[in-house]
């Protein structure tokens, strides 16, 4: 049987494989395999995206920050409408949390200069829905925004496709060979591909995709993610995202006349198609009426989806080192949508082989943060 011939294979049909693909076809012939029938089915089709530069650690955050451009004001070739609209958010402290948030404060101002401190008359001013007496602290976000992550996804792969790149849906991935000095994949219906590389970036399923490469494993922890939808007809204007207890994690946002919610649960399971958990939503209830005038009694829709992490929850990107022809693009977490622009010139940089886009070197990031090695020294 032909196989379909490629300079490169990317594995997996949400933003992390879109994107990657994407920068990757300007100058090679790309395939991209999901084993889906739809591209971005799990977490990519579930999330409830924001930019917020305060969010993650160093890496995260340096990456972030040069997804910004991007998705402010986003390449006219790729989108003819806006990705991105202005979202206030505050984290709050509850009690006894005053000193975590001044600690949070101290993190992110280097590469977040619209971070501010906030005190409790400040911060229900800021969002009018807080109960006075719960709060302690709060850190502002100034500059954040909310992105359309269908839009950031369908603009990729159009243009994807105008360089030339293939999608292929329901190619499971089931074997894999090295025949000389290309990878040979067969998807569970028999089709095969080949390519000298192959970039895994399969989420919650890297660590299979790896396997049947010959890889020893990253240690991808798969994450549930709760949300759900609340009845909200009358609410304060913007910004009134918050994102709340330190100890007790939880946030809401104005979402089309409701709120989105969630307990901000990063609960650890086996990759799957993930159901949304009731324990963590009442307690996201509880917790969100606690700190709020809300009054939440009922809801609407839940839902839930994987966010792939490693250990030190930063992203790996880059050469296998042992196994010829594997490029790991994975464990994007909670992060991979405001990430994404820049990780995927990132990662196609690090395939190529070729210099570190200037505006991401400028940030202060050091590529050794993301490499696969840092996992088994």
């Amino acid at each position: 049987m032909a196989h379909l011939e490629y300079d490169v294979l990317v594995v997996g049909g949400g933003i992390a494989g879109i994107s990657l693909a994407y920068e990757l076809s300007a100058t090679m012939r790309v395939g991209l395999l999901e084993m889906e029938g739809t591209l971005a089915f799990h977490t990519t089709g579930r999330s409830a995206a924001t930019w917020i530069s305060t969010y993650g650690n160093e890496t995260v955050r340096a990456l972030t920050r040069a997804s910004h451009d991007f998705l402010a004001d986003p390449p006219a070739a790729l989108y003819d409408h806006r990705l991105a609209t202005p979202l206030g958010v505050i984290h709050v402290g509850g009690p006894g949390q005053s000193a975590a948030i001044s600690a949070l404060y101290d993190e992110v101002a280097g590469l977040s200069p619209e971070a501010e401190l906030a005190d409790p008359a400040r911060a229900v001013a800021y969002n009018p829905t807080l109960r006075p007496d719960w709060v302690e602290a709060a850190l502002i976000e100034h500059g954040a925004l909310e992105v359309d992550v269908a839009g950031l996804h369908q603009g990729y792969r159009r243009g994807l496709r105008a360089h030339g790149g293939e999608i292929h849906t329901r190619a499971r991935v089931v074997g894999a060979d090295r025949a000389g000095e290309r990878w040979v994949l067969t998807t569970a219906e028999g089709a095969t591909y080949a390519a000298p590389a192959v970039a895994v970036a399969a989420g919650a399923w890297v660590d299979e995709l790896g396997a049947l490469l010959g890889a020893a494993p990253l240690g991808i922890e798969p994450r549930r993610r709760t949300v759900f939808m609340v009845a909200a007809e009358e609410l304060p204007p913007p910004p009134m995202t918050i994102s709340g207890d330190l100890d007790n994690p939880f946030y809401y946002k104005p979402d089309v006349g409701q709120l989105l919610c969630s307990p901000a649960d990063v609960t650890l399971q086996e990759p799957c198609d993930a159901k949304p958990d009731e324990l963590e939503i009442a307690r996201a209830i509880e917790a969100i009426n606690e700190a709020s005038t809300l009054g939440i009694r009922a809801i609407r829709t839940p839902w839930a989806g994987l966010r792939s992490f490693v250990a030190d929850q930063t992203p790996v990107i880059g050469w296998n080192g042992e196994v010829d022809g594997l490029f790991w693009y994975a464990a994007q977490g909670g992060y991979g949508i405001q990430t994404g622009p820049a990780a995927a010139r990132l990662g196609a940089a690090l395939l190529r082989g070729q210099p570190l886009p200037s505006d991401i070197v400028e940030t202060g990031f050091d590529p050794d943060r993301v490499s696969p090695r840092r996992l088994h020294r």
